[in-house]
């Protein structure tokens, strides 16, 4: 029992794979994008009203963005997915004795000897044919099963918190002071959205970390040479 309650509970990171992805993504879009608007803005000398008004945009235009891409793309792999079950479904009620043979051969490749190979594929298809062979077959499986709905409001509400934390650092910090707050700020966000993930995820902390930061600068200060730049020939 103990046993197989550890097991269950390792298991269950699994479950996390699809809502995790477009969590992060979201997040980490909504942080880079608005602190790299905020940055390149103030970069141009433009006025705290301004920045102000240019975060929120982004942040709403980024929500519905990251929003209508996800549920677009997780509903194609969705179709996807439907029409391979489609297609095993079919093969299954057609011929199932050979599916029976693909089965087997699979988990013989797999290194068990040929009559447990059988075995297993015969009980397996007498429990649900067509989840066996979605899952050794296809791979498809209830944990990676696509859920475009889920993947839409996870990208969207955590872009939306993720492009807020810049935009309050905004609104508190001096102006004269504002790109190296924002910037500094926006780092150790993303720092802790990596370290989040990564403990979530099961992942090793440290390089999740570094690579969020790393990128997270790299285009924060991109973002800002350019509106420096746009800043001096305005």
């Amino acid at each position: 029992m103990i046993i197989n309650k550890i097991f269950h509970r390792e298991q269950h990171r699994t479950d996390r794979i699809g809502w995790l992805r477009a969590a992060v993504l979201g997040a980490n879009d909504g942080i880079l994008s608005t602190a790299s608007l905020i940055v390149g803005v103030a970069a141009a000398h433009a006025a705290r009203g301004s920045i102000l008004v240019t975060g929120v945009a982004g942040l709403v235009a980024g929500a519905m963005s990251m929003a209508a891409g996800e549920y677009v793309s997780v509903s194609s792999q969705a179709d996807t997915e439907r029409a391979a079950l489609s297609r095993e479904r079919k093969d299954l009620a057609q011929d199932a004795e050979k599916e029976l043979k693909e089965l087997t051969s699979i988990y013989a490749e797999r290194g068990l000897d040929a009559r447990l190979a059988k075995q297993v594929a015969e009980q397996l298809s007498a429990h649900d044919a067509l989840a066996a062979h979605a899952s050794e077959e296809l791979g498809i499986s209830v944990h990676s099963k696509a859920r475009p709905v889920q993947a839409a409001l996870a990208s969207a509400v955590t872009f939306s918190v993720g492009a807020a934390l810049p935009l309050v650092i905004v609104m508190v910090a001096p102006q004269t002071r504002l790109i190296p707050i924002v910037f500094g700020a926006a780092l150790v966000f993303l720092a802790g959205l990596g370290t989040l993930s990564a403990i979530t995820g099961g992942a090793p902390i440290a390089r999740a970390t570094v690579r969020v930061t790393f990128w997270g600068a790299l285009a924060m200060g991109l973002t800002a040479l350019v509106g420096t730049l746009v800043g001096t020939t305005a």
